[in-house]
């Protein structure tokens, strides 16, 4: 139980901290200039900590607990890349085909961010996990 506790933990510490670094340093600029009147002037916080609570599980489902019974935090990585391209591609995708305004630009940047940050967030939750498994 405890190594699920401190999968969570950190695979959530670590994505919370780089996607917080990201969007504010992006939105300000890179999204507000290519989205404009879409953004809220505020974030709807609730919203926000139901996708971190969910998306964080998947990455520990999908991602981490597979590379903990494998033994090998490659396969944390790569899930972690498959997961974070397949959930931002969803996403992106959707609204590149349903909403005005919506570029490709940012369709292609979220979803390389998506990948890298799920990738970097999981194989830290690995790492995390392992080190308690083994004491």
């Amino acid at each position: 139980m405890l190594v699920h506790v401190v999968a969570y933990i950190a695979t959530a510490l670590v994505f919370l901290l780089l996607d917080f670094l990201w969007l504010t340093g992006m939105a300000s600029g890179f999204y507000r200039e290519r989205l404009g009147g879409l953004l809220l002037d505020q974030p709807n916080f609730a919203a926000a900590g139901a996708f971190y609570v969910i998306y964080v599980t998947g990455i520990v489902y999908f991602a981490v607990w597979p590379a903990l019974q494998a033994g090998s935090w490659t396969t944390a990585l790569v899930a972690g890349a498959m997961l974070g391209l397949v959930a931002y591609g969803t996403y992106d995708l959707s609204n590149l085909a349903t909403l005005r305004n919506w570029s490709l630009t940012i369709t292609i940047v979220d979803m390389i961010w998506g990948a890298a940050l799920t990738a970097i967030a999981a194989t830290a939750g690995y790492h995390a996990a392992a080190r308690v498994s083994v004491s």
